[in-house]
């Protein structure tokens, strides 16, 4: 998807997810890849790096992402949502429509960065997580039903340390984007 040198801000998040001793995935990211997140540290956030995806019901299965409308009553997430939010900085991410097509999203034709909100968990003494889908509005209803729950830089604080503000912005109207087929 990227190449961290094409952001400056992601080329640092990525950074210093290396320097903590980790090893993000760079360029398009899948699920199970280990990427960069951001996370509650004691006094300010922090970045590691964590598997995408929660283990699922069956052997081998991963559920990688949440719905924003229910993720306080899933007994699967509900714990995470209120004691672990998490942060996926990325440059877009991509979406198929029903044909298969591909698409790219973001705000911008430029590799801006992207804040998609998401919790975490332990599993045998490993962190994993999943990102928040929410509604999507109408840069992305054509496309799919679905869409990354997108917070803005000036959020990141407040969803990781705020629990008020971050259950209001589970119900929040999402940024228009601008999507591109990809081939």
């Amino acid at each position: 998807m990227f190449q961290p040198d094409q952001n400056p801000e992601i080329k640092r998040i990525y950074q210093l997810a290396i320097d903590a001793g980790y090893n993000p995935k760079v360029g398009e990211v899948f699920p199970t890849d280990e990427t960069a997140l951001i996370i509650a540290g004691e006094k300010m956030v922090r970045v590691v790096g964590m598997k995408w995806g929660f283990p699922g019901f069956k052997t081998g299965q991963s559920i990688i992402n949440a719905r924003s409308e229910t993720v306080q009553q899933k007994q699967m997430f509900a714990d995470s949502f209120k004691k672990r939010r998490c942060v996926y900085p990325t440059t877009g991410f991509f979406e198929w429509n029903k044909t298969k097509q591909k698409y790219k999203f973001n705000f911008s034709n430029d590799p801006e960065t992207l804040f998609i909100a998401g919790c975490y968990n332990y599993f045998d003494g490993v962190a994993q997580s999943i990102l928040f889908t929410t509604q999507p509005n109408e840069s992305m209803v054509k496309i799919h039903d679905r869409m990354p729950l997108i917070l803005t830089k000036n959020q990141i604080n407040a969803w990781i340390y705020n629990d008020d503000f971050a259950q209001k912005f589970l119900d929040s109207a999402m940024p228009q984007l601008i999507s591109r087929a990809e081939e």
